[in-house]
């Protein structure tokens, strides 16, 4: 049993991981900037701004001892000056606070698509990582592919009779998608499995890897409709952000759209795979498989109403 500070309990993957923290039998302790929108059994909940020190420091951690840090923090859009203010600067707060409780270990959610880092959240996030491979704290940093939400944004447009979506012939890009569950379970994992401590850990759910029209394809053969493909070039969303990115030097504020056109043309465009150093390929036989939940089986509980789609908030790009 550890005693564990939690960051970022409120997002979906922040909830399922207090929940496998708990049921592995640790003391869980999690900083929320704002009410989480259910209860978290077994949690204690503190109101804590990792972004402001003094927060931090008085309402988080308040001078207690702590064994490990879990952080499934994040900025919410991605843009840059959310992604360095919350990816890179607040986690390097808590990693200091981290030090001064004691804390031997420090689990990092980052994301496998920090390989290519074209965009500012990638940027904020490998900054970090290497401050704290540096930090001498042992360090786990997990890195998924795809997850279960980011691929479930057609099943209304499907079970509606309208066309699935795709960029290209939708064979351009590939993951191997992990719930929140697995995914939640692995990052619990690394507090006790020796195997993954001082590693940067890139995860998938379990095989094969799928694209965009597979999952398009097992969308129409779960609803019974016919199949119905759009494609869109895919250069689309790029074109669309060089736009946006002139008109902003005009007016600013467009400069958000415009990273958010950019995060969706890499999106569309890079599979969430392990990228091969020596080929500078996508990889799927060298991305790591966890768990048992298969994106299919959640699209199949999603449309039985077993279970309610994830809201996408800020990550709707699409």
């Amino acid at each position: 049993m550890s005693r564990v500070a939690l960051l970022g309990a409120t997002g979906t993957i922040g909830r399922a991981t207090a929940q496998a923290l708990v049921d592995a039998g640790h003391d869980v302790v999690a900083f929320v900037r704002r009410d989480p929108a259910g209860p978290l059994p077994g949690i204690t909940m503190r109101r804590a701004d990792p972004a402001d020190p003094v927060s931090l420091v008085r309402d988080g951690f308040a001078g207690e001892a702590f064994d490990a840090v879990v952080s499934c923090m994040a900025s919410r859009t991605g843009v840059a000056r959310d992604a360095w203010a919350v990816d890179h600067k607040a986690h390097n707060h808590v990693l200091a606070e981290a030090r001064k409780a004691g804390a031997q270990h420090f689990v990092l959610l980052s994301a496998i698509c920090v390989q290519k880092p074209h965009l500012a959240f990638q940027q904020a996030k490998l900054a970090f990582e290497a401050e704290l491979i540096a930090s001498g704290l042992r360090y786990s940093i997990v890195r998924p592919t795809a997850f279960f939400k980011s691929l479930s944004g057609q099943i209304e447009r499907v079970r509606q009779g309208k066309a699935f979506l795709l960029f290209g012939d939708g064979a351009l890009t590939a993951c191997k998608p992990i719930s929140n569950r697995d995914l939640a379970a692995y990052i619990a994992g690394c507090l006790t499995e020796p195997e993954r401590w001082n590693k940067v850990l890139p995860i998938g759910g379990p095989g094969p890897a799928i694209n965009p029209r597979e999952q398009g394809e097992a969308l129409f053969a779960l609803t019974g409709m016919p199949q119905k493909f759009r494609s869109v070039p895919p250069g689309f969303l790029g074109g669309i952000a060089s736009v946006l990115g002139l008109a902003a030097r005009l007016i600013p504020p467009l400069a958000t759209k415009a990273e958010l056109a950019r995060i969706g043309h890499y999106y569309a465009t890079q599979s969430m795979l392990v990228l091969d150093p020596k080929t500078d390929r996508y990889d799927a036989a060298q991305t790591p498989e966890t768990g048992t939940d298969t994106l299919f089986d959640h699209y199949r509980r999603i449309l039985s109403g077993e279970a309610a789609p994830d809201a996408r908030g800020d990550h709707a790009v699409f």
